[in-house]
C-alpha cells in the first residue's frame, strides 16, 4: 500500500528517492492443526468436592517460511490438571496459522514470526482451549496472557549459554 505525500510522493519520501515500503503482516488462515482432550479419571476427577485441578502448562512456538513470504506458525499448548496424583484432563492443542510478511528486513522476521504472529492468533487458541475444558465437564481453562518477547528472550538465552564453552562463565 503507498500513501500520498502533501507533495504527491510515495510516503512523503522527496523527488528523487525512491519511495519506502513499510511492512505488513496479515494473517491469511488459521485453524486447529490438531486437538486432543482427555479426562481419563472420569467420572470420579469431576466431583465438584475436589475442587478444581492444579494445572501445569507448557507452550512452544514453531516456525516455517514457505514460498511468497508466507510463514507457518504453530502455537503448542499443552495443559495437564491434576488432583494431586490423579490426572484430570490432559489437553494438547496445535493452532496454526498462515501469515503474509511483506517487505519485513531480514533480521525481524524471526522476532516477527516468534514473538508478534503467536501473540496475534493466542486469544482464538486460549477459546479452543477454554472451550475444550468446559465441553470435557471442567470449568472452563482460562489461560493468563503469555508474554511472547520474554519466552523468545529465554529461547534465545538458553540457546547461548548452550553455545558457551564449557569452562567459562
Amino acid at each position: 500500500m503507498s500513501v500520498e505525500g502533501p507533495e504527491g510522493t510515495a510516503n512523503g519520501g522527496s523527488e528523487g528517492q525512491p519511495a519506502q515500503t513499510q511492512p505488513s503482516l496479515a494473517i491469511i488462515r488459521q485453524y486447529v492443526k490438531d486437538l486432543s482432550f482427555e479426562s481419563p479419571n472420569a467420572p470420579a476427577s469431576l466431583d465438584p468436592d475436589k475442587g478444581q485441578p492444579q494445572v501445569q502448562l507448557a507452550v512452544n512456538i514453531q516456525a516455517r517460511s514457505g514460498e511468497n513470504d508466507l510463514y507457518e506458525i504453530e502455537l503448542r499448548i499443552e495443559a495437564k490438571g491434576n488432583h494431586g496424583e490423579e490426572t484430570a484432563f490432559v489437553i494438547e492443542l496445535v493452532y496454526g496459522a498462515l501469515f503474509l510478511l511483506k517487505d519485513f528486513p531480514p533480521e525481524a522476521v524471526e522476532m516477527v514470526c516468534m514473538i508478534e504472529c503467536p501473540r496475534l492468533i493466542f486469544p482464538f487458541a486460549r477459546r479452543v482451549v477454554a472451550d475444550a475444558t468446559r465441553d470435557g465437564g471442567y470449568s472452563p481453562l482460562m489461560l493468563d496472557p503469555i508474554d511472547f518477547t520474554r519466552l523468545y528472550q529465554d529461547h534465545k538465552n538458553q540457546l547461548a549459554a548452550q553455545q558457551q564453552p564449557a569452562g567459562h562463565a
